[in-house]
């Protein structure tokens, strides 16, 4: 009998938390963080981490495990997960991997390929471009010889777009193709796989107040505490989603509202993005939220006892 894992993935502001930890209440479980920006400590409220008390109650896992100033890749999340649930089955749990992060996902999941050495003279090149010619012109390069990883990679990510055409110059084969040809580091897990789905309208509602709360329980004060800490703007952390977009308040480059108003903007296209992703990832059950949490839950449950009973049947010989 295969060990299992279940995950629960799919756009932000969906409810994943939520589900995963009535999940784990239900079925004595852990959790496993599928978030590349809740790796990294004192960066709390703009990545919704769960409440520490929550956390107390039911484990969770790869949760504030760097610091800022690391740069905390796919590659170490595959390896740092498949450790952690491969320890919580040892202990007669059922790990259940929660999170948005795509490529996280699909580098536990599916592998990752080693991929070749940094090339200084092509990465100084590309970063010349972008000066010049702007991020987007990296993107759109990116879009024409990899149009996956133009979908997965956001506009203004230089490095991971410098890193995609790299790789597309040194070895002529996009990431993309790469990516098919890994192994995942859990194949013998049986991976029980939900993907969560809301209307736009209700995501676009949902965003706006977790922005509007964000900022009442102190995101600004979060981002100049790091900045005052020695935490350069350019750390990883602080370019992602809601903190690069502080940082550019910060900068002057707009007033608080329109701050707000831009990272919802900006949660609603990466909503899109994700839901993207995951669809073209294999074995997901997707689910599309409407009405009470409750119901997601039990539909989620149900499933799970089903996937389960199956599997502990007793294959029948001829």
């Amino acid at each position: 009998m295969k060990l299992r894992l279940v995950s629960i993935v799919g756009q932000t502001a969906t409810g994943k938390s939520a589900l995963g930890l009535a999940l784990a209440r239900k079925f004595d479980g852990e959790i496993v963080s599928c978030d590349s920006t809740a790796v990294y400590r004192g960066f709390d409220i703009g990545t919704d981490k769960v409440p520490a008390s929550l956390r107390r109650e039911v484990p969770h896992h790869l949760i504030d495990v760097a610091e800022p100033t690391e740069v905390y890749s796919a590659a170490r999340y595959a390896q740092d997960a498949n450790e952690v649930i491969r320890d919580i089955s040892a202990r007669g749990k059922l790990p259940i991997l929660v999170g948005g992060t795509g490529l996280y996902y699909r580098a536990l999941t599916r592998g990752l390929f080693p991929g070749p050495a940094r090339d200084d003279r092509i990465r100084c090149q590309l970063a010349d471009v972008s000066r010049r010619r702007g991020v987007e012109a990296l993107h759109k390069m990116v879009t024409n010889v990899d149009e996956a990883s133009g979908e997965r990679i956001q506009p203004r990510d230089e490095r991971r777009l410098i890193r995609a055409l790299e790789v597309f110059i040194l070895t002529g084969r996009s990431l993309s193709d790469h990516f098919s040809e890994t192994r995942s580091p859990i194949e013998d897990y049986l991976v029980l796989g939900f993907g969560l789905q809301l209307d736009a309208a209700d995501i676009r509602r949902r965003v706006s107040v977790r922005v509007e709360k964000q900022f009442e329980v102190g995101l600004l004060d979060e981002v100049r505490r790091a900045l005052v800490s020695g935490v350069e703007e350019d750390a990883h952390p602080l370019r992602g989603l809601v903190y690069r977009q502080v940082i550019e308040y910060f900068r002057g480059l707009r007033n608080e509202q329109s701050t707000r108003e831009l990272i919802v903007r900006e949660n609603i296209r990466y909503a899109r993005r994700q839901l993207i992703w995951f669809r073209k990832e294999p074995n997901l059950r997707w689910i599309r939220r409407s009405g009470e949490h409750c119901a997601t839950i039990e539909q989620v449950s149900g499933c799970l006892r089903k996937a389960m009973d199956l599997d502990a049947e007793p294959k029948r010989s001829d």
